[in-house]
C-alpha cells in the first residue's frame, strides 16, 4: 500500500469530520520525529500538521491531545490547536491533526519561552502526578496521585524505568545495587513536600517550536504535576535552551540554592528513559551519576 496515498485518504476523512470540506491543495511528507509519519497539509481553508501511525500503543495520540489541552487551559504557554484525534486499531492507522505552526526566532523568543515555562510552573495542583497514565516517547509512563514528591518520583518515574531496563538486559547487578542504595538516600537531596507544578514533562530542545512573531510553542508533552526543578534539569541535559531562557525563567520562578546539587538526580530519570529507548550508549551517563551520589 502506498503510504502517501493512504495518508491522503485518512486526511481527507479527518478534514471532512472537522468541517473542512475544501480541497486539499498540498499533502507533503516532512520530518517530524522518529515515531510517526508526519505531514504538512494545506487545504483551501487552512494549514495543518498531521501525525499518522499504525504501530502505536493504546491511547497514544489521545494522551498527547489531553496533554496539549491541559497546557492550553493554563494560558501560560502556547500550544498548537488539536483538531482531530483517531486512535490506531487492528490494521488501521491512527491520526493526530494539529494546527500548523510556522515562524522564525527573534531575539526575544528564548526570553518569551523562559517566561512562559516559569508561568506554567506556577500552575499548581494539590497532588503530584496525574490521574491517567501517559507516554514519554513510546514508553508507557505510570501516573497516580501522590502527596509526597519523593514517593511519586520513585514509584512512577524511577522504578518503572529501572524495571524496564532489567527486562531489556540493561541493568547489570552493579548498576542495580547502586540504584537501590540511591533510592533510600534520596531524601538527602530531594524535598518530600513542595507545591506540585504543572510540567510539560519532556521539555528538551526538540519539543518547542516557533510561530508567528517569534512566539514559542510547546509540543509533544508528557504532562504531570511535580517539582518544577525536575523540568529545568532536563532542559540542561541535552541543550537547546540559551542562557536568556534561564535568566527570564529565574526572574519569575527562581531556582533554589539546592538545585545544582540535586539536578543530576532528576536527569537520571531521563537518562534511564534513553537507556531503555536507545541502549547502552547512555549507560555510562547513568553510571556517572550513580557514582557521584553513592560511590
Amino acid at each position: 500500500m502506498n503510504r502517501d496515498m493512504n495518508a491522503s485518504t485518512i486526511l481527507r476523512e479527518a478534514l471532512d469530520e472537522i468541517g473542512d470540506r475544501t480541497a486539499i491543495i498540498q499533502c507533503k511528507s516532512i520530518s517530524g520525529g522518529d515515531i510517526n509519519s508526519a505531514y504538512y497539509v494545506r487545504s483551501e481553508r487552512h494549514s495543518y500538521f498531521a501525525k499518522i501511525n499504525n504501530h502505536i500503543p493504546p491511547r497514544f495520540f489521545q494522551s498527547e491531545a489531553v496533554g496539549l489541552e491541559l497546557l492550553r487551559k493554563t494560558n501560560a504557554v502556547q500550544v498548537p490547536n488539536v483538531y482531530y484525534v483517531m486512535e490506531a486499531g487492528d490494521g488501521t492507522y491512527g491520526l493526530l491533526l494539529l494546527e500548523w505552526i510556522e515562524g522564525e526566532k527573534t531575539e526575544q523568543t528564548a526570553v518569551l519561552l523562559g517566561q512562559a515555562v516559569a508561568h506554567l510552573h506556577q500552575c499548581y495542583s494539590q497532588h503530584f502526578g496525574l490521574e491517567k497514565d501517559n507516554y514519554i516517547g513510546l514508553l508507557s509512563q505510570k501516573n497516580r496521585l501522590y502527596e509526597d514528591w519523593i514517593d511519586y518520583f520513585v514509584d512512577c518515574r524511577l522504578l518503572p524505568q529501572i524495571q524496564l531496563a532489567e527486562q531489556k538486559g540493561r541493568m547489570p547487578t552493579y548498576r542495580r545495587d547502586k540504584i537501590e542504595k540511591l533510592l533510600v538516600l534520596l531524601e538527602q537531596w530531594l524535598p518530600r513536600t513542595c507545591r506540585p507544578s504543572l510540567l510539560h514533562g519532556d521539555l528538551w530542545g526538540g519539543n518547542w517550536i516557533v510561530g508567528t512573531n517569534g512566539i514559542p510553542y510547546l509540543i509533544d508533552p508528557s504532562v504531570f504535576y511535580g517539582h518544577y526543578e525536575f523540568e529545568i534539569a532536563f532542559t540542561e541535559l541535552f541543550g537547546g535552551f540559551p542562557e536568556s531562557f534561564y535568566r527570564a525563567y529565574n526572574e519569575i520562578q527562581p531556582l533554589s540554592p539546592e538545585y545544582k546539587e540535586r539536578k543530576e538526580l532528576y536527569q537520571l530519570f531521563y537518562l534511564l528513559v534513553h537507556l531503555n529507548l536507545f541502549g547502552e550508549t547512555y549507560g555510562y551517563s547513568v553510571d556517572r551519576i550513580l557514582e557521584r551520589y553513592v560511590g
